[in-house]
This record gives C-alpha cells, sequence and structure tokens, in this order.
C-alpha cells in the first residue's frame, strides 16, 4: 500500500507558516534541495488543499531548475469544495467523498504521495488515520503566532520519530510515524 507522506517546514513553535502566510523564514539551501528532490522522486502525487494549490500554481509553473520541473511534471490532486476547475499542470479537483477517495487512492498501485503545505486538509486526514509519515523540517525560529500545522486535533496522537537529520543550516529534518493503537489496529 502506498504512504500519504505530510512534508512541511515547520517554525520550533510549530507553525508552518507566519502572519499573513509569511514564508520567507524558510530555509532552502543546497543541502535542502537535494532532500526535496530525493523527496519528490518518490512521490507520484500531490495533495494540496485550494489556498496552498493557489500559491503553488502561481509560482511553480515559471520556476526554473530541477525542482520546478517535478513539481510541474508530478500529478497533483486539489481538495477544495470551492474552486470550479485547477488549471495547473497534471491538476484535478477532489470534492466529495475525501476522506474515502484518498483511502481509495492510497490502495492503488504506485509510489508515495505527499500533501505540502495544506495544513486544514493534513490535519483532517490524519483525524481519518490516513497519514503514515511526517517530514518535518523544523527551521531554528520561533514566529508566535501564524497558521499552526496540527489543528482542531481531538486527542493526543503518539508519534515515534523513525529518523532524524541535522542540517548544515541548523534545521533539523524530524521523521515520524504514528504509533499503532488498539483502536487503530489493522485501520491503515
Amino acid at each position: 500500500m502506498r504512504k500519504l507522506i505530510v512534508q512541511e517546514m515547520v517554525s520550533i513553535d510549530g507553525f508552518f507558516s507566519g502572519r499573513d502566510g509569511d514564508i520567507s523564514w524558510h530555509r532552502a539551501d543546497d543541502e535542502y534541495e537535494a532532500y526535496a528532490i530525493a523527496f519528490l522522486r518518490s512521490v507520484d502525487c500531490l495533495l494540496f488543499g485550494k489556498t496552498t494549490y493557489q500559491l503553488m500554481a502561481s509560482y511553480w509553473p515559471t520556476a526554473d531548475g530541477e525542482v520546478a520541473g517535478m513539481m510541474n511534471a508530478i500529478p497533483k490532486i486539489v481538495v477544495s469544495t470551492t474552486l470550479d476547475k485547477a488549471e495547473w499542470h497534471n491538476s484535478r479537483l477532489m470534492n466529495s467523498s475525501i476522506v474515502e477517495s484518498i483511502a481509495q487512492l492510497k490502495r492503488l498501485p504506485g509510489n508515495n504521495m505527499a500533501i505540502l503545505g495544506s495544513a486544514a486538509l493534513a490535519s483532517s486526514l490524519l483525524h481519518a488515520g490516513l497519514i503514515d509519515e511526517y517530514q518535518l523540517t523544523v527551521v531554528p525560529v520561533v514566529l508566535g503566532e501564524g497558521s499552526p500545522l496540527f489543528r482542531n486535533v481531538p486527542c493526543p496522537i503518539n508519534l515515534k520519530l523513525v529518523k532524524s537529520t541535522l542540517l548544515k543550516s541548523g534545521c533539523i529534518q524530524l521523521h515520524y510515524q504514528p504509533e499503532e493503537t488498539n483502536d487503530k489496529a489493522g485501520g491503515n
């Protein structure tokens, strides 16, 4: 079965974007770019919520480089009940039966799928037990406010650390997987 991986840069205090969506504090140096390229090679589907999709679609089609080529080529699913169309290359809308549709996609053959940005989507799929891994790059900055990565979590969700890497930039990459619990055993 394919994995659904959430890949994010986050501040030490847990925000994936600052006030008014600011991401100028992200640190994407050559070392991070090498990680991003390897990560994108491991997926064959990107999932976005409306806001992140619109930001990505306004940037990547005119960007240069290997990451841009991969971002434009990988098929994308936009989860939105308010968008009428998704025009970025290889994009399609998903606007109903979201949890069931994504669970079905996970059962199909292929490489892993990833959510980039889109914290509300990631949180809803976390609640549904569909997230298999979090790959978080923690940037050594405290924002104090912004958009939190985890929203409306109804109960604690235990994660286990499966990998960590210290980058030269001072960022730390942490890879977590949900711990199996008695009520979720066999659910994924």
